[in-house]
C-alpha cells in the first residue's frame, strides 16, 4: 500500500507499526489521544483517502441525510476529527458491516464522544489505538539502542550514549513532545501549551460530555496538578491545593468530575497502583499517581520555566519522573504492556512496573542522576524484588534505574542503569 496522502516531513511514530497491523485485522480503527499529539498526520501516512470532518462545510448534515457520500473513497479512509460529526460513527458500523473486510476506515479524536454516540459498540468493528506526545526517541533526542521490548524479554543492557545534562532535559520537559513545536525554543513552547491549556479551561471540557464546568475552577485544579504532578495526591489534597485561601473551596467531588473530564480529553494520564502477590501480608496503597500526558503540560499550569526548575531540582525531579512515564508507555504499548507504581504500608516505592500480558514484568526507579539517588534506587529495587512472591508470579525480568545524564552500567546483581536518551521501543 502507497502511503500517498503521508504529509512531507512527517516523523516515524512508534504506534505506526500498531496502526499497520491494527488495519491488517480491523474493519476500522481509531486513533486517540490529546490534541495536536500527531493523530491526523499518523492517520494520513496510512490513508488513501480523506474527509477532514471538521473543515467541510455542512458535514454533519451530509453525515445525518446521507453518509455514504462521505465514507466513499479508497481505502483505507481517513475521517478525521469524526466526533465533529457523530452521526457518522453509525454510518460508518453499517460500511464496516457490509463490506466485510479489514482496513477501511480510520477515524481520529481528541476526545471520547459522549456515551450515546457511541451507544451502538464498535465491538468486533474498531480496533481503538491509543496515541501520545512524542517521545524522546521520536523527536531524535534518544538513540534508542536499549530496547524496552528486549528489556522485558531479559535481554542484556548496553546503553551507548552518557545522557544529557540536567539544563538539556529541562529544555526538553518544557518543549515537550508536540510536533507542531518540535523544533520551537522552550520559551516558544511553553506560550503555545499556557493557550493550549486555557482552551481547554474555557472550551473543550465543556464539550466532552455537555456539562458546563467552571474555567477558573479548571485552571485552578491545573494549577494544583501541576504542583502535584508525580505524587499521590488524593482528590482531598488537590481539593484543599486548588482552593488556597479562597471563600469558595472546591469539593472532592467536584474534582473528580474535573479529572474524569481531563481524562476524556486525554490531559491527564494517572499510573494505577500494583496490586502483585507478595511474600508477606503488606498493605499497598492504592492511590494513583497523578502524571500530565506530557510534562510540559505540568510546567504550562505552573506558569513557570526553565530557569525557575533548574533552581528546584527536587520538584524537577518528578517532572523528569513524569518524562520517562510518558516514553515508558509509548515504547511499551506495542507489547500490550500495563503500566502502575508500587507503594506499600512501610513506605516502598517503586516509580514504575511495567507488566506484558505474558506475566512477564519490569521495575524502574527514575532519578536525575547523583550517585547517591541511583543508589538508593537500586536498594529499592532489590527490596521489591524480595517481597514479591515469585512462587506464584515470575521473577522480573529487569531491574532498572532511569536517568538523565551519565554512562550507562549494570550491577552484578543484574540491575541496569540506563539514560533516558538511550531508551526506544
Amino acid at each position: 500500500m502507497t502511503d500517498t496522502l503521508t504529509p512531507p516531513g512527517y516523523r516515524p511514530r512508534v504506534v505506526d507499526q500498531e496502526v499497520a497491523e491494527a488495519l491488517c485485522v480491523s474493519p476500522a480503527i481509531l486513533l486517540e489521544g490529546p490534541r495536536a499529539c500527531g493523530k491526523t498526520w499518523t492517520g494520513k501516512r496510512s490513508a488513501q483517502s480523506e474527509v477532514l470532518l471538521d473543515a467541510v462545510p455542512g458535514a454533519r448534515l451530509a453525515a445525518s441525510v446521507d453518509a455514504a457520500t462521505l465514507l466513499a473513497g479508497p481505502v483505507p479512509r481517513l475521517l478525521d476529527e469524526w466526533q465533529q460529526t457523530p452521526d457518522i460513527w453509525n454510518a460508518m458500523r453499517r460500511a464496516c458491516d457490509e463490506r466485510a473486510q479489514s482496513g477501511q476506515f480510520i477515524l481520529t479524536g481528541s476526545a471520547y464522544p459522549p456515551d450515546d454516540v457511541t451507544r451502538h459498540s464498535g465491538a468486533g468493528r474498531v480496533d481503538r489505538v491509543r496515541m501520545r506526545p512524542m517521545s524522546l526517541f521520536e523527536s531524535g533526542e534518544s538513540d534508542g539502542s536499549v530496547s524496552v521490548s528486549k528489556l522485558i524479554d531479559g535481554d542484556s543492557c548496553e546503553p551507548e550514549n552518557p545522557g544529557l545534562s540536567v539544563r538539556d532535559i529541562v529544555d526538553l520537559v518544557c518543549r515537550g513532545g508536540w510536533p507542531r513545536i518540535a523544533t520551537s525554543t522552550p520559551n516558544a513552547a511553553q506560550r503555545y501549551l499556557r493557550n493550549y491549556l486555557a482552551d481547554i479551561a474555557r472550551t473543550d471540557i465543556a464539550l466532552v460530555d455537555d456539562v458546563r464546568r467552571d474555567p477558573t475552577g479548571v485552571r485552578r485544579l491545573l494549577t494544583s496538578l501541576g504542583r502535584n504532578a508525580g505524587t499521590k495526591a488524593a482528590y482531598s489534597t488537590l481539593a484543599r491545593d486548588a482552593s488556597g485561601d479562597r471563600d469558595d473551596p472546591m469539593h472532592s467531588r467536584t474534582v473528580k468530575g474535573y479529572l474524569q473530564a481531563l481524562e476524556r480529553l486525554f490531559v491527564v494520564e494517572d499510573l494505577p497502583a500494583w496490586q502483585p502477590h507478595l511474600r508477606s501480608r503488606i498493605a499497598l496503597r492504592t492511590t494513583p499517581t497523578r502524571y500530565f500526558v506530557c510534562p510540559s503540560l505540568a510546567v504550562a499550569a505552573l506558569r513557570t520555566n526553565g530557569s525557575r526548575l533548574r533552581a528546584d531540582l527536587e520538584f524537577f525531579g518528578f517532572l523528569f519522573e513524569s518524562l520517562v512515564v510518558r516514553d515508558l508507555r509509548v515504547y511499551s504499548q506495542f507489547e500490550g504492556c500495563q503500566l502502575s507504581h508500587y507503594r506499600d504500608e512501610y513506605g516502598l516505592e517503586v516509580d514504575v512496573i511495567l507488566e506484558r500480558a505474558d506475566g512477564e514484568w519490569a521495575a524502574f526507579e527514575v532519578k536525575l542522576g547523583s550517585e547517591d539517588g541511583i543508589r538508593e534506587a537500586m536498594e529499592s529495587l532489590r527490596a521489591l524484588r524480595d517481597r514479591v512472591d515469585t512462587r506464584r508470579m515470575s521473577e522480573p525480568s529487569r531491574l532498572a534505574v532511569i536517568t538523565a545524564g551519565g554512562y550507562g552500567f549494570e550491577s552484578s546483581d543484574g540491575i541496569a542503569v540506563i539514560p533516558v536518551t538511550a531508551l526506544g521501543p
